[in-house]
């Protein structure tokens, strides 16, 4: 993403809820705004209705009324407000005003007491002063009671409320501007360090995979460049492993392909025939060596750790696989003179997680390495107890000073070094281990021998 769009993006996205909280705001103006001007027009509705009250008398049971023109003038100084007024008796008739001016909604609350109320008169809404005022005559010692209503057009309080909530809106959108410049200068300024990181990385080379310093950068941009160091450490890893296989494999494979290729140009020059099968026969060996020798280094290469392979681990049954596993190679160890037995005890089985194809594969290698190096002769053993996986044989052994170098790639101890092999089967089988959370341990076998332990989690 470029620094650019990541700006804008930044402030489109602090531009957006400042939007929201400014309608928000408008909102809640304008209802302060219009309970204000109310409550300033409100004052003026009850100054011009107690001014009413002071002229209405009860007279010889008459009612009197003088509008004083204070009441008038109070009105006259709102400029283009429409006022209307009515004043009526206990019984609903019309003393002197408006007739069709209507009554405040509901019963009477308390005498001498103003109660505001909106209402619609003639198609106009109007905002209503009322008071229900009892009138006591003292010649006749009679009380009635009247109410007087002053109603006055909304307009000029919605003229103020709307000057209100204007001045409020072009103030606040003048700060929201302030804050925006103010934004985007910030996130302009504070991405500065994203960019020197964006040329940075633009600026390598297609093979330079070397950690990104963030010595300079602020805090809260060293996590992203530790983990693109993360990454960057994988890909490298990734790149010498496979760097490492192709150069293994160029090493492995020389001396095979030269003798295969050595065997058949002596073979198109042989005249005889048991020649030629001789020749045949031994460049049969060099190109089964080779596959072997490939197999196992494709099969090292995919399960290194750094090559990102999960195997698909279910419940299996250790010994019947390591049965079944010795019973495959029983004619091999024959043909090699070697006894090759299994052993389990029935009440000690377990189930095990693992993925078959990889766990023959271990148990194959390990069985390989004991059949080839303990000799013509010889006695191997698989043998499983409980979670436990032990190949023992009779052969020489491993030096206990080897035992850690056998697992590394290539390796041939001093006991294998006239044997046939590629050093890679420990190798493989230490990996296959690792991926079933498993350990491989290297032991003396009682009598003399080598016994390999592997121990799966329970």
């Amino acid at each position: 993403m470029k620094a650019g769009s990541l700006r804008l993006q930044l402030t489109l996205w602090l531009l957006l809820p400042l939007l929201v909280l400014l309608a928000l705001d408008a909102w809640l103006t304008d209802r302060r705004a219009m309970a204000a001007a109310d409550q300033a027009f409100d004052r003026t509705l009850a100054a011009s209705l107690k001014a009413m009250r002071e002229g209405i008398k009860l007279r010889d049971g008459r009612v009197e009324v003088e509008v004083p023109y204070l009441a008038l003038e109070v009105f006259d100084a709102e400029a283009g407000s429409r006022v209307y007024y009515r004043i009526r008796d206990e019984h609903g008739a019309t003393i002197t005003g408006y007739d069709d001016l209507p009554m405040p909604p509901g019963p009477v609350r308390s005498l001498y007491r103003t109660q505001f109320y909106d209402a619609d008169f003639r198609g106009t809404p109007v905002r209503m002063a009322a008071m229900a005022l009892p009138l006591h005559d003292v010649r006749s010692a009679r009380t009635q009671m009247v109410w007087v209503l002053v109603a006055e057009s909304t307009e000029p309080r919605e003229r103020l409320a709307n000057e209100i909530l204007i001045g409020s809106l072009l103030q606040e959108l003048m700060l929201v501007s302030l804050a925006l410049v103010i934004v985007w200068f910030g996130v302009r300024r504070g991405l500065r360090p994203l960019q020197r990181l964006s040329d940075t990385v633009a600026a390598r080379g297609p093979d330079d995979l070397a950690p990104i310093g963030d010595t300079t950068l602020p805090v809260e941009i060293r996590p992203l460049v530790t983990a693109v160091n993360q990454y960057v450490a994988r890909l490298h890893r990734m790149v010498q492993g496979r760097k490492r296989f192709f150069a293994d494999a160029a090493h492995q494979l020389k001396t095979p392909l030269a003798v295969i290729q050595a065997e058949s140009e002596l073979a198109l020059r042989e005249t005889d025939l048991a020649g030629v099968r001789g020749h045949v026969s031994r460049l049969n060996g060099s190109v089964r060596q080779a596959a072997k020798e490939v197999a196992q280094l494709l099969s090292l290469s995919r399960l290194e750790t750094d090559s990102g392979y999960a195997p698909t681990l279910r419940l299996l049954g250790l010994g019947p696989l390591a049965q079944q596993v010795a019973l495959d190679w029983a004619p091999t160890a024959r043909q090699q003179g070697v006894d090759l037995g299994f052993d389990s005890d029935a009440e000690t089985h377990a189930d095990i997680s693992g993925q078959p194809e990889l766990l023959q594969e271990l148990i194959g290698n390990l069985i390989d390495n004991a059949v080839r190096y303990a000799g013509p002769g010889a006695m191997v053993t698989v043998r499983v107890a409980g979670r436990r996986l032990l190949v023992e044989d009779n052969g020489p052994g491993v030096a206990p000073f080897e035992r850690e170098s056998v697992f590394k790639r290539f390796y041939r101890g001093e006991a294998s070094a006239s044997r046939e092999g590629s050093g890679l089967g420990l190798s493989i089988v230490r990996e296959i281990a690792r991926l079933h959370g498993a350990t491989v341990a290297l032991g003396d076998t009682p009598g003399g021998g080598l016994t390999v332990v592997v121990d799966f989690p329970g």
